[in-house]
């Protein structure tokens, strides 16, 4: 995948730029060991969340997807099908749709919701996660299967 510049803060263009997991994986988790750690984490919660066959919408924001050397976690947005039943997810797959122990046991920030809560509709969800705490735009790495 040819991959756009990233912009004078480090950030991707504003957009969503979707990507197989290899791909990401090839761009984002090289270089530093922390990157390296930080790709092994993500790839084991794709698998996690992709385990319960109700993952709609992956989103990657965040460090991870900027030119900073050593990013603090792995940042995730997921939309998942409305029929999702969270009190029927099993084994370790539960641990990313719990925040803290998502944060404490996987070392990722992972959020997520139903379709259904996606308020505008799930584009407008995800384009929410744009927005950057100084109030500036980034671009978002969306995973789709390859």
């Amino acid at each position: 995948m040819q991959w756009p510049p990233f912009n004078s803060s480090g950030d991707l263009p504003v957009a969503i730029h979707k990507a197989s997991l290899t791909d990401a994986l090839d761009h984002f988790a090289n270089g530093s060991l922390r990157r390296q750690a930080l790709g092994r984490r993500l790839e084991r919660i794709y698998s996690l969340a992709r385990s319960t066959g109700k993952v709609r919408r992956f989103i990657i924001f965040g460090s991870f997807i900027t030119t900073k050397p050593e990013p603090g976690d792995v940042d995730i947005f997921l939309i998942m099908e409305d029929d999702f039943n969270f009190g029927s997810v099993q084994g370790e797959a539960a641990l990313v749709f719990d925040h803290t122990t998502a944060q404490n046991t996987l070392g990722a920030s992972i959020f997520w919701i139903r379709l259904m809560a996606a308020i505008g509709g799930e584009d407008s969800a995800i384009a929410d996660w744009q927005h950057k705490r100084d109030g500036t735009l980034r671009g978002l790495v969306e995973l789709v299967d390859s």
